[in-house]
């Protein structure tokens, strides 16, 4: 097999470490390109919802894998500023999923699909400290990739496909789209932090809590600790500012004082929460835009290929940008068996998910399940006794259902669907 029958993959982030999972059990030899120069379980936490559980249980992760690096989510829950309960459900194998839900540690979930890659592909399926930073087209068919890794020159390294899964801000979409705008801010700044603290409602509950333009959502990241009983409890703090100047605090994502954002939220405390300690007992807090990127007409460029936040970076409301990375590396895993390592398979990759997806990033960028307390405070101003005075559950059924119908984890058609790719598939064998 030459050097240049070999899939690129850009970035060893989730997306792409799931493709580089995914193609090897397909039968595709890979090779994973990533800037940083070492790969360290940096973040905070994440949902992944049942659809992406269904994938990595694929892959053949087990729950004892992700009860390492997270929890079980239990329920799905809104409360308002008034600390009086607008909505909640069960989430995962609680609400009849056949797969659970869990909430995770980003920087631990990376690292378990950076040692599978290594594990299960080799020592040197990873190259770090390679930076893709442009592509061609190669004449004599597939693509030629430059790679910056410390030279004075890049480095051109030829491969069969290139799949782009370097991030919001990705060279490989850059060099497919050269006039695109910068990452869109609708004005929401997030602080987040790691604390630890007692659990509350379920024990593994994903929690929102207050206004639609000032809020908080936490949900547990472990178990219970044996001892102390807490749970290292992962939160993120919201407000909406005026984004007339847009940002201009310079760093996309920068280590701030806890002490300087709980003034936000100083008056937060209920019988179960005390929000300002939430925020004070964090080791370390950061601040972010809330960002995504304007949907594009495709993901595809002949033999590349977009994949994970550089095809569609996403405000977290819907908490599914990991969960829609994983699925696109199974997609596209998929469309590979059908169509052979050839742009064809790309093609049909695209076709199946790059519409939909582009609407999902402008629900979310519209509060996405979130818009449920938009609709509550138009209609009752952030007062009221009982919920059902202002909006009836069927209606918050209803709109929960739409959001799960369109992110690709509403439960009768998940537990029917058939694997995304079946098992013992592989690209030799569908040749």
């Amino acid at each position: 097999m030459g050097q240049s029958d070999i899939v690129l993959i850009a970035g060893a982030g989730i997306g792409g470490l799931a493709a580089a999972l995914t193609l090897h059990q397909i039968g595709v030899p890979c090779r994973v390109l990533e800037s940083v120069s070492a790969i360290r379980p940096l973040g905070v936490g994440i949902n992944l919802q049942p659809n992406a559980i269904r994938e990595l249980f694929d892959l053949g992760f087990t729950e004892a894998c992700l009860d390492r690096i997270g929890c079980p989510t239990r329920e799905w829950a809104l409360v308002a500023r008034n600390g009086k309960e607008i909505y909640s459900e069960p989430r995962g194998r609680w609400a009849g999923y056949r797969w659970p839900q869990y909430s995770v540690h980003r920087g631990r979930l990376q690292m378990l699909l950076y040692e599978a890659v290594l594990d299960r592909l080799g020592p040197h399926a990873i190259q770090v400290g390679h930076r893709v930073s442009g592509y061609r087209a190669s004449e004599e068919g597939g693509v030629t990739v430059l790679v910056d890794h410390g030279a004075s020159q890049p480095a051109e390294v030829h491969g069969r496909l290139l799949i782009g899964a370097d991030g919001i801000h990705s060279a490989v979409r850059a060099r497919m789209y050269p006039g695109q705008p910068e990452p869109h801010w609708g004005g929401a700044i997030m602080w987040r932090g790691i604390s630890r603290h007692r659990p509350i409602r379920t024990g593994c509950s994903f929690l929102g809590l207050g206004f639609s333009d000032q809020r908080m959502v936490l949900y547990p990241i472990s178990p219970p600790d044996p001892q102390t009983g807490l749970v290292t409890m992962n939160w993120i703090a919201e407000i909406t500012a005026d984004k007339a100047e847009g940002w201009s605090a310079g760093d996309w994502n920068r280590r701030v004082k806890a002490t300087d954002i709980v003034r936000h939220f100083d008056d937060w405390r209920f019988d179960w929460l005390d929000v300002p300690a939430l925020i004070l007992g964090a080791e370390n807090v950061f601040e972010y835009p809330m960002i995504d990127r304007d949907p594009v007409p495709s993901w595809v460029d002949g033999p590349v290929a977009l994949l994970g936040d550089a095809a569609h970076a996403m405000y977290p409301t819907g908490s599914n940008g990991a969960s829609q990375a994983i699925v696109d590396a199974r997609v596209l895993g998929a469309a590979m068996v059908r169509h052979g390592t050839r742009p064809a398979a790309l093609v049909a990759y695209d076709q199946i998910l790059c519409a939909d997806i582009s609407a999902l990033v402008l629900r979310n960028r519209g509060a996405g399940p979130f818009g449920i307390l938009k609709t509550v405070e138009a209609r009752s101003h952030g007062e009221f006794d009982t919920i059902e005075e202002v909006i009836s559950k069927s209606e918050i059924e209803t709109f929960m259902t739409g959001y799960k119908n369109a992110a690709g984890f509403a439960m009768e058609r998940l537990n029917a669907a058939e694997p995304t790719i079946a098992p013992g598939a592989t690209v030799a064998a569908s040749g």
